[in-house]
């Protein structure tokens, strides 16, 4: 990871932490601060990794791929690719 030492928000950014904010408030007239929600985006998504690792386990990769996210998703190889020619 890059450290850098502004966040460039764009517009599709500010919707994305509105609706966080909206997620992370303990009440409709809370507005919590940007590192409260950014703490709690990171903090869901190293849990949600964990929590799907763990279900691996216990449940089978189709009911597995049904939670997978744009973000994490776990793949399940069913056939054996070639990258030779």
């Amino acid at each position: 990871m890059t450290r850098r030492t502004s966040l460039k928000i764009t517009d599709e950014r500010e919707r994305q932490l509105e609706e966080a904010s909206e997620i992370v408030a303990s009440s409709p007239g809370d507005d919590p601060p940007m590192s409260v929600v950014i703490d709690a985006a990171l903090a869901h998504l190293i849990q949600s990794k964990k929590n799907l690792h763990n279900a691996r386990d216990d449940l089978d990769p189709v009911t597995i791929q049904r939670f997978n996210t744009d973000v994490i998703g776990l793949r399940y190889r069913t056939h054996i690719e070639s990258n030779w020619r």
